[in-house]
């Protein structure tokens, strides 16, 4: 009798496990609804090689142990999660061949050779190491300097995290602004990236800027170029090359970026880097995406004041795609074709007017991805942004490419 119920229990327990990997492994597909479940359908896309693991397990734990009439449900739900996982993870080498050919189509063919031999030494070696999911990617060593206040508007002090590289030096300086829809966040966030940067011979200046509702644009802008002349006065204090720098974004700090580089002169800006971020603002409103789990036009309407309707001067001035012109600063654009917050076709869209006005510009789509997809450092869609972000950062500052 004992023995049938532990039988009982572990076959109840292998079918819980099997229900719950798969619906883990199904957000991989299913766009989400609110900001809780957007958070999980991010998590789901990045940690992929530990829900195969997972399901894998669980598939061969049924077959061997279960014998009664879970068995087969636990098979059946395993096994599709195993496959919903297995698509992602067969998608990787095709979505690297086409980044590989972007990369050489803009770049050129030989752009890596321009790149320093020691500089590509410190680099990933390959887009995509399944290992690296479960061990993480080594940052290295920094020096990191804390809460260096920048500028005081309206008596909020703003400040900066400072990332330098181990040894004293001066190096080509690398700006982070960080997204949260332009009302939250921190330049705490993602200190993996900033800490890897700077390893590899970067001054890395993560900075801060001011939040909507309460600060609505040009607040923000006013609050990047005020970094920037910070770190151009003060450029040598902190061991960094002023005519060396690349601005980089993501979401709504992607946004901030383009703007600074394409519409201001305080410093000679060598490359900017979008991860999924806004760039026309007025088709952003007027075309949410389905679903909207961060509610786009509450967002936008408490950033500029208002709806375009009533303020079209407010979304045009406060659009990248408006600055689009001969000559700016080379871009790298990345996006996940599964974003529902910012989607891949407005990446496409300021891909398209760049390449048109004549410039630089590199557009990488991951095919799985949705908004955020950097939010795991050693996740899936991460490691083949920060792969081809850190190739890209070099030609523009390491090879006299640049602006």
């Amino acid at each position: 009798m004992n023995m049938f119920k532990k039988s009982r229990l572990i076959s109840w327990l292998v079918l819980l496990l099997s229900l719950i990997a798969l619906f883990l492994s199904a957000w991989i597909l299913i766009p989400a609804p609110t900001m809780p479940l957007l958070v999980l359908s991010v998590g789901a896309r990045e940690v992929c090689p530990w829900l195969l693991v997972a399901n894998t397990i669980i598939l061969l734990t049924a077959w061997l142990l279960l014998r009664d009439s879970g068995r087969r449900l636990a098979l059946i739900a395993s096994l599709i999660g195993l496959l919903i996982c297995g698509w992602e993870l067969a998608s990787i080498a095709p979505a690297q061949a086409q980044m590989e050919n972007a990369m050489r189509q803009e770049l050129g063919q030989d752009y890596l050779n321009k790149i320093p031999a020691e500089a590509l030494s410190q680099m990933r070696s390959t887009p995509f190491a399944f290992i690296d999911s479960f061990r993480g990617i080594s940052q290295g060593k920094t020096r990191h300097l804390e809460g260096v206040i920048f500028n005081t508007p309206a008596g909020d002090d703003l400040s900066m995290e400072i990332y330098q590289p181990p040894e004293k030096g001066i190096y080509p300086a690398l700006v982070v602004i960080y997204g949260g829809a332009w009302r939250s966040g921190s330049p705490k966030s993602y200190p993996e990236f900033n800490r890897y940067m700077a390893a590899r011979g970067y001054t890395v200046f993560a900075i801060d800027y001011r939040h909507a509702p309460r600060y609505r644009y040009p607040a923000q802008q006013e609050d990047v170029l005020a970094s920037l002349n910070f770190i151009r006065e003060n450029a040598a204090k902190y061991e960094a090359d002023a005519e060396r720098v690349v601005l980089f974004g993501r979401s709504s700090g992607a946004h901030l970026a383009m703007l600074a580089a394409y519409n201001s002169n305080v410093l000679p800006v060598r490359g900017v880097i979008s991860y999924y971020g806004p760039v026309n603002l007025t088709e952003g409103y007027n075309n949410p995406p389905r679903p909207d789990p961060i509610n786009t036009r509450m967002v936008l309407e408490d950033f500029l004041g208002g709806v375009p309707q009533k303020l079209p001067k407010q979304y045009e001035v406060a659009s990248p795609i408006s600055y689009v012109k001969n000559k700016v600063a080379p871009t790298l654009l990345i996006y996940g074709s599964q974003d529902h917050v910012v989607q891949a076709k407005y990446g496409r869209q300021i891909y398209q007017g760049l390449q048109k006005e004549g410039n630089t510009a590199v557009l990488l789509e991951i095919p799985w991805a949705e908004h955020g997809f950097d939010a795991v450092f050693n996740g899936v869609s991460n490691q083949l942004a920060l792969y081809y972000t850190e190739r890209f950062l070099a030609w523009a500052v390491k090879t006299g490419n640049g602006l």
